[in-house]
């Protein structure tokens, strides 16, 4: 079993930065890979940024450059620093984990999923 949760979102003004943390709770076993999607109002869900266990990161092109992925392994957590946010990027933001050796930031079905966090980005 694995919960996973997130904390920070909030609100902010366009150019302004924001800090998203994820931490899991695993009942057995090491989580190959942690990331980050998120679902804007009435649009599917996107696969934002994802890090596996030996800390390579993969980014959806929207973000990159301006959103970086970090982990602490000992505390089983992720980070998600976003800089430079624009209107756009105001959407629900869900953490994501997988016990597999596979980690896109790109369409998975990860098997688990937080409850999501809300950032919203005003103009």
């Amino acid at each position: 079993q694995v919960q996973l949760v997130e904390s920070g979102g909030g609100s902010v003004e366009a150019g302004g930065s924001m800090n998203l943390s994820c931490a899991a709770s695993v009942d057995s076993g090491r989580l190959y890979c942690m990331g980050w999607f998120r679902q804007a109002p009435g649009k599917e869900r996107e696969g934002t940024a994802v890090i596996d266990v030996l800390g390579r990161s993969a980014y959806a092109n929207s973000v990159k450059g301006r959103f970086t992925i970090s982990q602490d392994n000992t505390k089983k957590t992720i980070y998600l620093r976003m800089n430079n946010l624009k209107p756009e990027d105001t959407a629900m933001y869900y953490c994501v984990a997988e016990f597999e050796s596979h980690c896109i930031a790109g369409p998975y079905d990860y098997p688990y999923w937080g409850q999501g966090t809300q950032v919203t980005v005003s103009s």
